[in-house]
């Protein structure tokens, strides 16, 4: 400890008081005590600590990338006021974000690492990947973009017959390798380690050369006003390629989109001929698709199998 003070002193001394500040930063969870597992840090590095209810509903909310407070409340047996003043400390200490009805992570305006993005909402992701598959038929031509509702909806069209898949994402061609009677088509260019991605200038000219019965992208956020929205300028050039040399164009989407929001504009809602999600969109984004025509398929609609027969 005497060290740890005494180096913090030692780059103060020297005027580097940016340095010190992050010296102290990182060392403050020790500082309060090794043996402290209530310390957590912030998206700013700030050391703040939780009581062990809010963090067991923290890593609740970083797992299954939303809560609610309705249900928080029945799994700790207090009353939802509680609850709010939790999801509140947590919100106010940079740990999370509140939305209506509940919190979901902190981070909204910067794209989650890949892994965890492949948790977030897994079950509604698959659904939906089975959902989007059901509107391709056998013995057409796909383009698949990248994300992980995407490579559900490659798993769903294992079993398809008559396929060419065009796809810039190197995990579609691994989950499809294998599959009977399709052709695989792996859009040329650089491959982004970090998840499996071709972006890029090179993507967007291999595509131009085809056109495909469908395409099927996904997006990193949504705003209500129709927008469908993404962080990497490259990722979007590459969809926006997808969408004009396709015939059919879909959307797939978890809800938890409408709580985020990313600074590029792939397209908007109407845009696209299908927009399949897990539950009823807000009422201004199902607006902006009636105007236009975009047909939503929402998994919670009991008349899904008629939105999905075409």
């Amino acid at each position: 400890m005497t060290r740890i003070v005494r180096s913090i002193a030692d780059v103060h001394m020297n005027k580097n008081e940016s340095q010190a500040k992050k010296i102290f930063v990182f060392f403050l969870p020790f500082m309060l005590g090794c043996s402290n597992n209530n310390v957590h840090m912030n998206a700013s590095g700030v050391a703040v600590e939780l009581s062990d209810r809010q963090i067991d509903i923290l890593s609740k909310i970083n797992r299954d990338g939303r809560v609610d407070v309705d249900g928080l409340a029945s799994i700790y047996a207090v009353t939802t006021q509680t609850v709010r003043r939790d999801l509140n400390e947590l919100c106010t200490r940079g740990l999370a974000a509140r939305v209506h009805g509940g919190a979901v992570p902190a981070v909204s305006v910067s794209n989650v690492g890949y892994q965890q993005r492949r948790q977030l909402a897994s079950d509604e992701k698959e659904s939906i990947g089975r959902a989007a598959a059901q509107l391709i038929p056998d013995h057409c031509s796909v383009i698949l973009n990248i994300g992980t509702t995407i490579e559900q909806v490659a798993r769903a069209l294992y079993d398809h017959s008559g396929l060419v898949v065009i796809t810039n994402n190197v995990n579609v061609v691994s989950v499809l390798t294998g599959s009977p009677q399709k052709d695989l088509v792996l859009v040329g260019g650089t491959v982004r380690q970090s998840d499996g991605a071709i972006v890029g200038e090179d993507a967007v000219d291999f595509i131009s050369r085809y056109k495909a019965d469908f395409a099927c992208i996904g997006a990193s956020a949504m705003d209500e006003d129709g927008a469908v929205l993404d962080f990497d300028a490259r990722e979007v050039s590459v969809a926006r390629a997808i969408l004009k040399n396709a015939r059919t164009k879909i959307l797939v989407s978890d809800s938890l989109k409408f709580e985020r929001t990313a600074p590029v504009r792939i397209c908007d809602i109407g845009d696209v001929d299908y927009f399949v999600t897990d539950s009823e969109p807000p009422k201004s984004f199902r607006k902006a698709a009636e105007l236009r025509g975009t047909r939503i398929v929402t998994l919670n609609n009991a008349n899904f199998l008629e939105q999905v027969n075409i």
